[in-house]
């Protein structure tokens, strides 16, 4: 049986704490809004004490958290958001609070890559050992595993700001980014879609012209991450992929874009198969960092 830990998916806009040992055994979970980092981290070791009294201590913590971040556990500023734009939390000590208050072992990295470990272990990308997971919201990130590791580097990826091809007389759009302007994220997260259009993503129609070319702009930034990293799947999270016409969309216009170049019977002939939504849906953050624990204590 897998092993009694806890789980903090820690969003920029909310905190989502829970304990179990999988997707079938969620015993308790709480979600709270991001605010300070001394009032939300103070939430969250609430939480973790009040099962305690409950169901015992945990064996262990992952945290999968938004970036960027320090993920090398031999880094003297491990378990920090590292130069995030979002106020107070640029240098926040995330994981020290918790070793030092619970006195268990604590996971710390990226809540893409932490989401896609989920998909590997409980989802869609279970028996892959090379697979890519993409979330498209607020912003847009990316994580997943190359040769059975997950991924990381001088920091961590950062699919979201890659550069795209920019037809300016198609879309006068400079982008939202405050780095980059034109970036995947800059022209394709949700905010993007509701400046561009002056309304919210959720409120456009199926028919709107908008998600052509969000389809557009994925499917070219699908296609050079095809190439460079040769994913076995590609899974697409994120509250801007739950509009249902998306996926169709960002499907066609992939494999248009490759024009039979990479030459792979699943993306010539089963494309359904090889761009995927989360299967763990919205609980990928948090049962990842669930296996990220799990694999802390083995």
């Amino acid at each position: 049986m897998d092993a009694y830990v806890g789980g903090i998916e820690a969003g920029g806009t909310k905190f989502v704490c829970a304990v179990g040992s999988g997707p079938d055994d969620v015993r308790a979970e709480a979600r709270f809004p991001t605010t300070t980092p001394a009032e939300t981290i103070g939430r969250a070791l609430a939480f973790f004490r009040e099962q305690e009294a409950r169901y015992g201590p945990v064996g262990a913590i992952g945290i999968a958290a938004f970036g960027p971040l320090d993920p090398h556990p031999n880094s003297p500023y491990f378990g920090t958001i590292t130069s995030t734009p979002k106020p107070g939390w640029a240098n926040a000590d995330v994981v020290g609070p918790f070793r030092s208050a619970l006195g268990v072992p604590v996971g710390f990295d990226t809540d893409v890559n932490i989401a896609g470990l989920g998909e590997w272990r409980w989802g869609a990308a279970q028996g892959l050992e090379n697979f890519i997971y993409l979330t498209i919201g607020t912003g847009v990130g990316g994580g997943g595993m190359i040769n059975g590791k997950l991924l990381h580097g001088l920091v961590h990826p950062e699919f979201g700001h890659i550069a795209l091809p920019h037809d300016w007389a198609a879309d006068p759009y400079k982008g939202f980014c405050p780095y980059h302007g034109d970036c995947l994220e800059g022209m394709a997260a949700g905010p993007a879609i509701g400046q561009r259009w002056g309304r919210p993503a959720f409120e456009l129609p199926p028919e709107h012209p908008a998600w052509e070319l969000e389809a557009h702009y994925l499917a070219l930034a699908l296609r050079t991450f095809i190439c460079t990293l040769s994913p076995e799947r590609i899974i697409l999270g994120g509250g801007v992929m739950e509009q249902p016409q998306l996926f169709p969309l960002v499907r066609r216009k992939t494999q248009a874009y490759l024009n039979g170049y990479v030459q792979s019977p699943v993306i010539l002939e089963d494309i359904d198969s090889y761009i995927v939504p989360p299967a763990l849906g919205n609980r990928a953050g948090v049962l990842g960092a669930f296996a990220q624990a799990q694999m802390l204590l083995d």
